[in-house]
């Protein structure tokens, strides 16, 4: 696993589709629903008529944390939820990578927020370690 500055990604043997598919049943072990699922393609298509390579952005929400962090902090929606995306890179290698809880929350200072990020960034490592 690749660790930047805000995430963790990695190179997965798996086709495009086949690694939304894995990654959503993984997250679901981990007690996450995707809210949103962003076509990136097919966006930029619809609205620059451009091509682009599969892309996708999932919002994935584990609701216990989420609700114990909007406890704690009310406007951390702006950073909620977290997404997960997968794409092909240039060399047609299928990527799924995960936002850094961790690395996010160093912009709120709020300490109560720190055990929450620590368990989602551990969770969010398990799903893209699994794959």
């Amino acid at each position: 696993m690749e660790k930047t500055d805000y995430g963790f990604a990695k190179v997965v043997n798996l086709g495009y589709e086949e690694a939304i598919e894995k990654v959503t049943e993984e997250l679901k072990k981990e007690g996450f629903g995707i809210l949103t699922e962003i076509d990136v393609k097919e966006t930029l298509k619809k609205k620059l008529d451009v091509d682009f390579k599969p892309y996708k952005i999932l919002g994935a929400c584990n609701p216990p944390f989420a609700y114990k962090s909007l406890q704690a902090e009310e406007q951390i929606g702006l950073m909620l939820p977290c997404n997960v995306i997968v794409y092909v890179n240039d060399d047609n290698k299928t990527i799924v990578a995960a936002i850094d809880p961790m690395a996010s929350m160093q912009a709120v200072k709020n300490d109560k927020l720190g055990e929450v990020a620590e368990t989602i960034q551990r969770k969010l490592k398990k799903v893209v370690e699994r794959l």
